[in-house]
């Protein structure tokens, strides 16, 4: 497997930044954000990302997947071409897409067979430039929510080109078990996240309800063990992302973290 991390919430560092960071960590490279307010944003990246890569290379450092803004779920957004031609430049292998949301005011197979009439745009998009459109499961009101919505999602498409990013950390929300999950989307499996979760009763808006908070990695309700075991039953060797949402932390803090977290899945990978 290829650990790499998630670059969310190391703002404010610059793509030499970057790189510095992850060198010390013991991590392969880097699931690039490219969102506004990032060093490669959409509106650069036609430029900014192959030269992020070609800085990663120098390190001996990859990326081998870039994460989208959140609200990029149709394939003729204004930037869409462009970041994918931009990664496809790079030799980024993989596109996280954003996120459609379940809408009250429309049935749900309705919505379905609007967002795969996207995809089928992104599957275009993958087959032009070489890179691979990902489905990241998100619990909550997500349509691609666990690993049977998603599969709703990207079922019949060619697996080359489009693919689930499982989360075991939002499928421990969703209540699928990690093992049954992950072979529900063995055909299509191209990233893994390495998130850890937690569920609380809370007051919000002076009611109770749930709210749920990352923690760190052996400290949530994902059984790592089982999705180690269940990875290797795969013969998993793609990218897996130390998501590290550690919201609130200084950089600082966030790399020590996630130095943690690889220490801990490491330490489970020695002892099967």
């Amino acid at each position: 497997m290829q650990f790499i991390m998630f670059t969310k919430h190391l703002e404010g560092l610059d793509v030499a930044g970057l790189v510095q960071a992850l060198t010390g960590l013991g991590l392969d490279g880097a699931d690039l954000c490219v969102r506004p307010g990032y060093p490669v944003d959409p509106e650069n990246v036609a430029r900014a990302l192959p030269q992020a890569a070609r800085q990663f290379a120098e390190a001996g450092l990859e990326i081998p997947l870039v994460t989208a803004p959140g609200d990029f779920v149709r394939p003729d957004m204004d930037y869409a071409d462009r970041l994918y031609g931009a990664c496809g430049e790079a030799g980024v292998r993989h596109i996280k897409l954003g996120y459609w949301h379940w809408n009250e005011e429309q049935h749900y197979w309705d919505q379905l067979d609007q967002i795969r009439s996207w995809v089928e745009g992104f599957e275009e998009l993958s087959r032009k430039h070489g890179v691979q459109s990902v489905v990241h499961n998100h619990s909550g009101n997500s349509m691609g929510l666990n690993s049977c919505a998603a599969m709703d999602i990207v079922r019949g498409f060619d697996p080359r080109l489009v693919g689930v990013f499982s989360d075991p950390g939002h499928l421990s929300i969703c209540g699928e078990p990690a093992a049954m999950a992950l072979d529900i989307v063995r055909d299509y499996l191209a990233v893994v996240a390495f998130k850890d979760m937690v569920q609380r009763r809370c007051v919000r808006n002076g009611r109770y309800t749930w709210g749920k908070s990352v923690v760190r990695l052996g400290q949530g309700l994902v059984d790592w063990s089982a999705v180690l075991h269940a990875l290797k039953r795969l013969d998993f060797e793609g990218a897996v992302s130390f998501h590290s949402e550690y919201s609130g932390e200084d950089v600082e803090t966030v790399m020590d973290l996630t130095r943690i977290d690889v220490r801990f899945i490491n330490t489970l990978r020695e002892a099967m």
